[in-house]
Formats: C-alpha cells, structure tokens, sequence
C-alpha cells in the first residue's frame, strides 16, 4: 500500500448512494455488453464486460484480422453486432466513414460525408468519434457536419453546425464526440468568445459555448442551451465529451470544460449544478482533454497541466464549489487520458510521466501506482475488460495491467510501432479493436 496522495474535503464518503448504485446497476443492464457504441464503450467509463480476451498479439499472434486504414485519426471505432463503423480522412482530405464487417475485416462500404481535412498538432477533422443506436451511425466532423448514415451507407439527414451557429473555435481543432442517451442525441460545443482562429473565421467573432439536444431519427434541434462560463481565452475551450449519469435520484448529462463541470437536465438542457475550483490560478491557456467519469457516490474531473482530479459528490444543486468537492488527487493526474472506473476502481493514467495510478472511488485513497516503464507519451484513455487494463502509446507500445492485483503488476508489453496511436483500445464480442495510424486490428483468442 502506498502513501496516500489526495486532499480530502470534509469528510470523505466510504460509500456510494443506495439510490445511486441502484439507478447505476439499472443503466448498466440497459446497456449491450457485445456492443461499444460510442465513445468509452457501453458503460460511458472505459470498461466492458468480455472474456478470454488475450493480454499479447505480439508477433501476430492472436491477430484474427488487420485492415489497412485510410488515413491516421483518434477517433475511437465503433462496434454493433457484425459491424464496425469508423471515421477517417484519406490522401485527397476527403472526410470519410467506413464499415467493415467486424467478423472478417472486410469493407463493406465507404462514404465521403465532406472534403477539407485539416491537421492541427495531434488532431484533425476526424478526431470525434462516431456514435450509433443500431439504427443510424451519427458522425460529427470538425468541419461541423453532423450526419446521420444508415448501415446500408445511405446518408438520411445532415445539418452543419458551423454555418448555423458559427464555426467551432478550438485552437486545436475540433474534438468532441456526441452523446446518444435515452433515444436523444447530444452534442457539446465549448469555445472561445470572441472567435479569433483562422480557421474558425467566417466573418462573425462572437461564439456562445452550448450543449445541444437532437432528434436522431429526423437531425431536427429539440433545444439548444447555452452554458456560460467566466472563463478566458484557451480556458473556454474543451476536447471533452458529455456524458450521461444516474445517481442520487436522478438523470444529468455531465459537461467538463470552461472551469467548471455542470450536470444538466436530459430533457431541457437545464443547469441542475456548477461546480468551479478546478482552476484556482485563472490560467487563460488551461483547456480541457478528459472527459467527465462517474462512479456510484461520485463525478470526476480531470484538470489539466498536472492539476489535480476532483471527486465531487453527486446530487447538488446550484453552485456547489464550496459544499461538494470531496477530494483531490494530486499526485500523477492525467493530462489528455480520460480515468477508467472498473471493477470498482478508478484508474488514472498520467501519460506524460507513464504512470498508472489505482484508487478507491470513494475516498480517493491510493492502492497502488506503477511505471509503464516506457518513455513515451500516452494520449490514448485506459480500457478496462476480463480483469485487464489495455493501454496503448503514441509510438504504438501496448501495456497490459493486471485490474484485480492488490499492487501494480504488468502482465504484457510489446510494440506494435504505427504510431501516432491515440484511439482508445475498443472491446466487443469478446475481441479487440485496435487502431493504429495504419491498421485497424481485430484481436481474439
């Protein structure tokens, strides 16, 4: 056991909600444990249930298929029964989404849904992740498309963003992938006010940061709500995706970005609570990368540039800066990787420093921390399935952790090289899906 390296704030809870565990448990039968269909898989916290998935395909072994790609993203696959759907640009910068079938690796199709890719940094117009209700896969482009394809390839419905309500300005481009929830789909968009990016000029500088609701049969706006903040320049902006929570008697949409984490009505977009702190010094270059993640008794936020991840009890009302922080942990934050909660853990991955910290989602006790032992940068977030933790680097070195050890043991490490590799590894069907800036990867015993 380690010492422990977290603040606390009042006293820490030793357990979760008896209301919010039930809802928990509730939402997470509602889910398919075969299918990932959409960013941080069927759970929204990075963890899947599967069996007999293999800890190495080092030297091809346990490689069931690869398929060559057709252009590098980090965008996350997406899986539904015997369908993979990804999003990719090509060598002409056209915008494209692909399905392959996921027993074989074969394309099934490839549709161009938009010209004009872009790189900036580690990013391009393909960084969302496409999500689908097995009826539609819905794509949203950093060029601000958002599109609905069914799986024969057909486009339904299509709307661009941008032109309605100007375009994203994101220093880095667009990243955010939508949210599909309870028959709705959502999409987040935190941005700096006024707009001053060339490529976000279109003539109008104002940009209002705002969570909006779709009708995914039709791609007609149920509401639209604006989600102010008194944060500055680069602050104002986020990478991070919302996502759904069920706890203390009730349903939220969690958005993280702007200094502040909000939970939010489902139904109308209202602020239910506002939570500020996570940057005390007013840094106007502080944007945030991780997603939101959420246990039974608490919401996490990740802060970034090594500033702490906060434990903020759930069922607030208001502004509760003051009332519901609980915790910090301080020591080894993550940066860019969204945490992990599985088997009843919250894994964080410090990708810069390479290093995995285990604690309890409680009180934020430390139970372990451990080296990757390799020296370079991690952009991907951890994947939790069959006791392990899959993680994989920027140059394409795979770290394999052992989830149920009471200390940090590593179980595999290998190089698959084909970086930059910044999708998270998918598992599905009791496989796994691994995208390279080359290959996407089908690995199963």
């Amino acid at each position: 056991m380690t010492v422990n390296s977290f603040k606390t704030h009042g006293k820490a809870l030793q357990k979760g909600l008896i209301i919010g565990a039930t809802l928990a448990i509730a939402f997470a039968c509602s889910t398919s444990a075969g299918n990932w269909a959409q960013w941080r898989g069927p759970h929204f916290n990075g963890s899947a249930e599967a069996s007999k998935l293999p800890a190495s395909w080092e030297d091809g072994k346990n490689v069931k298929w690869k398929t060559e790609l057709p252009g590098w993203s980090s965008s996350t696959p997406i899986v539904w029964e015997d369908t993979v759907f990804l999003v990719s640009p090509d060598a002409r910068k056209s915008l494209l989404l692909v399905s392959l079938d996921a027993k074989t690796g074969k394309q099934n199709w490839s549709k161009r849904l938009a010209v004009g890719d872009r790189e900036v940094r580690n990013n391009n117009m393909t960084s969302p992740s496409p999500v689908t209700d097995g009826k539609l896969v819905y794509t949203l482009l950093g060029t601000g498309d958002l599109i609905a394809v069914n799986f024969e390839g057909d486009i339904e419905w299509r709307r661009n963003l941008g032109q309605e309500y100007g375009k994203f300005s994101i220093m880095w481009l667009y990243g955010s992938s939508p949210l599909l929830y309870n028959g709705k789909l959502y999409v987040q968009v935190l941005q700096r006010n006024p707009s001053s990016y060339p490529h976000s000029n279109d003539g109008k500088e104002k940009r209002d940061s705002y969570l909006l609701c779709v009708e995914p049969s039709t791609g007609e706006t149920l509401w639209k709500h604006d989600r102010p903040t008194d944060a500055i320049v680069e602050s104002q902006e986020a990478y991070s995706t919302p996502i759904p929570f069920e706890g203390a008697g009730r349903k939220e949409i969690l958005i993280l970005g702007g200094d502040y984490i909000t939970g939010h009505n489902p139904d109308n977009g209202e602020e239910l609570w506002r939570c500020g702190g996570l940057n005390p010094r007013k840094d106007k270059w502080w944007r945030i990368v991780p997603s939101p993640v959420a246990s039974d008794s608490h919401i996490y936020a990740a802060a970034p540039k090594r500033d702490p991840l906060f434990a903020i009890k759930a069922g607030g009302k208001g502004n509760i800066t003051d009332s519901h922080i609980d915790w910090e942990f301080d020591d080894n934050p993550t940066d860019v990787a969204t945490p992990l909660v599985y088997k009843g853990k919250l894994f964080v991955l410090d990708g810069d420093r390479q290093t995995l910290s285990c604690l309890d989602p409680a009180t934020g006790e430390k139970h372990w921390a451990g080296s990757l032992g390799v020296r370079e940068i991690h952009r991907a977030s951890p994947t939790g399935a069959d006791g392990k933790i899959y993680i994989i680097s920027m140059e394409g070195t795979v770290t394999v952790v052992d989830a149920k050890a009471d200390e940090f043991k590593i179980l595999e490490q290998f190089e698959m090289d084909e970086g930059p590799c910044m999708s998270t590894i998918v598992v599905a069907n009791n496989s796994l899906f691994v995208r390279t800036s080359k290959h996407l990867y089908c690995i199963a015993k």
